[in-house]
């Protein structure tokens, strides 16, 4: 029988909650081991959220990413940013985003806002 489970406090608790995600990975769902695995899941999760948080990503490499999934041009981005020569300002670093711009590519491509107000890294280097 496997030991209960107790919250992931530390390191150490993280890399056996791991370790024991990567023996009961593909168990069935509703049978001990599945239950154990989804309860482990939402306890790494939780850990990992307080002790290794991610930053949102950089607003160029969204748009870029969001782009690549939907196979779209730099052409199909300037209903959103602007004519051409804008469009490869923003995407080089060269130009920031507008409140407009921001809200165009929210409502178009459906990347938080949250994102697209950061500053970029060309922006932080500045």
């Amino acid at each position: 029988m496997t030991a209960d489970l107790k919250p992931i406090r530390n390191e150490g608790d993280y890399d056996a909650a791991l370790e024991e995600v990567g023996r009961l990975w593909g168990a069935k769902s509703g049978t001990p081991d599945g239950d154990r695995l989804d309860v482990l899941a939402t306890l790494i999760d939780a850990y990992e959220a307080k002790h290794h948080p991610i930053d949102p990503p950089d607003p160029v490499e969204a748009i870029r990413f969001r782009m690549e999934q939907q196979g779209l041009s730099r052409k199909d981005l300037e209903p959103m940013i602007g004519p051409r020569n804008r469009v490869a300002d923003v995407l080089n670093r060269k130009r920031g985003l507008s409140i407009d711009m921001i809200r165009q590519l929210h409502d178009g491509l459906g990347i938080s806002a949250e994102v697209l107000i950061r500053p970029s890294r060309m922006d932080k280097v500045a």
